[in-house]
């Protein structure tokens, strides 16, 4: 799979699969505490995962309000950079003020300049490519620093968008794992095995969560 050409939500859903796989790979090797553990984890990725999956097509409320008429405004896209965090927002204006809304990566965003988004419902769609939000409507700036795109499309960005770089990216977060390692058997005890099971399964989390909430490659 390659984010070049694949669909917005696919990158997020491969590393949820991997991060159910990782996780339950250990319940045979488990105990009844560690079992509970494992089971919880994967029941909220499963569930977090799903949710916004769902906010993404449009079938719940959470990205843009619902009930909208169609109408198209002038959309330009930006990077927000904010410690670990990269991701995609559309900035547009509606009823005279300025709102930021969250996607998941799309190709097409990179080579974006100002165009037209037609806002209909909860569907959004730019230079007829259907965007995926990844949060909330906001009507304030997004925290971090926002890097605007260039006046000219830069081709050579396409060539930073594959999955290795996503995962290289979202992976920064899995400095967490050895920490959770740590407190797993401080607290539940389990020696060795279990601190690096505990540790590979929250770095897998962590490394999920930056990707399901709309990670930037680029």
């Amino acid at each position: 799979m390659n984010l070049r050409t694949g669909h917005p939500l696919a990158y997020p859903a491969l590393v949820t699969i991997g991060t159910l796989a990782i996780t339950l790979a250990w319940v045979p090797f488990a105990d009844p505490e560690q079992v509970a553990m494992l089971g919880t984890t994967a029941v909220l990725v499963l569930g977090y995962s799903g949710f916004r999956f769902a906010v993404a097509l449009g079938y719940l409320p959470g990205g843009l309000p619902a009930g909208q008429e169609r109408r198209e405004v002038a959309v330009r896209r930006v990077r927000q950079q904010h410690r670990l965090v990269s991701r995609s927002w559309l900035e547009f204006t509606i009823g005279g003020k300025n709102h930021w809304l969250p996607v998941y990566f799309d190709p097409a965003l990179v080579t974006l300049t100002q165009d037209t988004a037609e806002l209909a419902g909860r569907a959004v769609h730019v230079g007829g490519h259907r965007m995926y939000p990844a949060g909330r409507l906001r009507d304030s700036e997004p925290v971090g620093k926002l890097i605007d795109n260039p006046v000219r499309p830069d081709p050579e960005a396409m060539g930073r968008t594959g999955i290795g770089r996503g995962l290289l990216l979202d992976a920064q977060s899995a400095v967490v794992g050895p920490f959770a390692g740590l407190l797993w058997v401080y607290s539940a005890g389990g020696g060795w095995p279990a601190f690096v099971v505990a540790t590979l399964v929250a770095a897998a989390a962590a490394t999920w969560l930056a990707a399901v909430r709309g990670s930037d490659p680029s």
